[in-house]
């Protein structure tokens, strides 16, 4: 299971039982500004020839929530390969407004082809769609 175990970081965690998921690997670290406040995914990894994409969530100063990326090893989804140095989505100065200021997440994402396609909510009051290239995203992963 891929989880914000102690509500900052994401982990990779294994339980021979259901209800208990103590322990498991910490695999993705908060490193950029937009991340430092808490990280957490976006729903399950998606497995692409490259390996997992994970799609991540950061919260930075003043609450604001991003949308980015990371690529885990497939055979050992505790190895990070990579990941967005630069959130791929942001809210605008259109989608600050609503329930809750400044959030945009998303639960989850498909590829189609070689296109990412993200469905996102914004400040808890909307929801949108964003699509990129699979290879434009792999490209701006360090």
């Amino acid at each position: 299971m891929i989880g914000r175990q102690d509500n900052e970081n994401i982990w990779l965690l294994a339980s021979d039982d259901v209800y208990d998921w103590n322990g498991g690997a910490r695999i993705v670290r908060p490193r950029w500004p937009w991340e430092f406040v808490q990280m957490g995914n976006c729903g399950s990894p998606i497995e692409i020839d490259e390996g997992w994409l994970l799609m991540t969530h950061g919260v930075g100063p003043a609450r604001n929530y991003c949308i980015g990326a990371c690529l885990l090893d497939r055979k050992d989804p505790a190895k990070l390969l990579a990941r967005v140095t630069q959130p791929l989505l942001r809210a605008d100065a259109d989608e600050r407004d609503g329930y809750v200021p400044n959030v945009m997440y998303s639960c989850g994402a498909m590829v189609h082809g070689r296109t990412l396609v993200l469905p996102y909510a914004v400040a808890d009051s909307f929801t949108r769609f964003a699509t990129m290239p699979l290879d434009r995203l792999l490209a701006a992963m360090a």
